[in-house]
C-alpha cells in the first residue's frame, strides 16, 4: 500500500509523513478499527469522505476534513470513541493521531499538499488535484 506526506503548505508543518490511501471500499470500512495504537507521523486519508464515526475504537484521534482544492473545512480534536464526526463540505477526511492538528497549528483556510512519500525525494512530483487523495 502507498504511504504519502500530508502537509500543511499554510504553516509549513508536516500532519503526516506515512499516510495511508482508504480509497475502496474494504479500507474505508476497515480504517483504524483493528489498531491498537496511532502512533506520531501516522496518518489514514479516507476519500471520499464526508463523515468518520469512532463506534469501535481503542483511542482518540484528530481529523482533518479538506476538500478538492486541499484546503481545510474543518479539524476536530480528539474525537472520543462512540462519536461521529462530519463536514458536508469536504472531499477527503484525513484521521490523526490525538494532538496532532493542535501541535501543528492546523485550523480551517489552511492549505494542505498530500504527496506520494517517495515522490518528493525522488523526483518532486505531487499528486494531482483530481486524483483520489483530492
Amino acid at each position: 500500500m502507498a504511504l504519502y506526506v500530508v502537509r500543511n503548505e499554510t504553516r509549513e508543518r508536516v500532519l503526516a509523513d506515512r499516510a495511508l490511501l482508504a480509497d475502496d471500499s474494504k479500507t474505508r470500512r476497515e480504517g483504524l478499527l483493528k489498531r491498537t495504537e496511532f502512533p506520531a507521523g501516522e496518518g489514514l486519508l479516507i476519500s471520499p469522505c464526508e463523515a468518520i464515526h469512532m463506534f469501535g475504537m481503542k483511542f482518540a484521534i484528530d481529523v482533518v476534513f479538506y476538500d478538492r482544492k486541499k484546503v481545510v473545512r474543518k479539524v476536530v480534536h480528539s474525537i472520543p470513541r462512540n462519536r461521529i464526526a462530519f463536514c458536508f463540505t469536504a472531499a477527503t477526511a484525513l484521521e490523526l493521531p490525538a494532538g496532532t492538528a493542535l501541535a501543528t497549528g492546523t485550523v480551517a483556510g489552511d492549505q494542505l499538499s498530500v504527496e506520494p512519500k517517495t515522490a518528493r525525494a525522488e523526483c518532486g512530483s505531487r499528486v494531482p488535484s483530481g486524483s483520489a487523495v483530492s
